[in-house]
């Protein structure tokens, strides 16, 4: 009877006699870790928000805002594609000696400028929503209103970013091509060469797929 009982539960159970196994969330040490690296992060991205409007109201112009925020930025913002974005930016005063208000007065800098703070403003909104995420998330208290945000404002960030990318990426292809800044050219003693108006063509490309 014994027998037939402990075979009967083995096939209740539709695993081959094993229990089903429980997934395992991450233990109490790597929750506090996860839980303080998301507070930091979410923490420092409003702080860039924050930047953002004291800057804003401090000028009255939206002009220049990313010199407002560029270091916490930086810090905050990590990867290959800040770097790509970051000396597209710069490439159009990298070598100059005036400043950067005198250097936003021709059309081709605001328009850069306005293309900085399109995926400024949609990285920072987006982060401080993402990281506020992870952190309720991992206190099993996400309030609704975070969940939303998460799921549905990427339908106007994601477009606002892409775009500011690429119009920065654009706006500094005629400088890079014409100062040939960033590219090694042949011969030279490593036989190798590199153009770097020709990469950041292939970056905006890849943004495709």
């Amino acid at each position: 009877m014994a027998a037939a009982g402990s075979g009967g539960s083995r096939a209740d159970n539709g695993y081959g006699g094993q229990q089903p196994r429980r997934r395992k969330g991450p233990g109490a040490l790597a929750t506090a870790y996860l839980v303080i690296y998301n507070v930091v992060m979410t923490a420092g991205w409003l702080v860039i928000a924050v930047g953002l409007v004291r800057a804003y109201l401090a000028k009255g112009s939206y002009h220049s805002l990313y010199y407002s925020i560029e270091k916490p930025l930086k810090f905050f913002q990590t990867g290959a594609l800040l770097e790509i974005l970051h000396c597209a930016f710069e490439s159009r005063h990298k070598d100059d000696k005036e400043s950067c208000d005198e250097l936003f007065t021709s059309d081709l800098e605001v328009q850069t400028e306005d293309s900085v703070l399109l995926f400024v403003v949609a990285w920072t909104i987006t982060e401080i929503i993402r990281y506020s995420f992870y952190t309720f998330s991992l206190l099993n208290h996400l309030p609704y209103l975070i969940k939303w945000a998460r799921y549905t404002l990427f339908i106007i960030l994601y477009p606002m970013g892409v775009t500011g990318e690429l119009l920065t990426i654009y706006a500094a292809l005629p400088f890079v091509r014409q100062s040939g800044l960033y590219s090694i050219s042949l011969p030279n003693k490593y036989n190798f060469s590199f153009d770097y108006y020709t990469f950041l063509i292939l970056v905006m490309i890849s943004y495709i797929p």
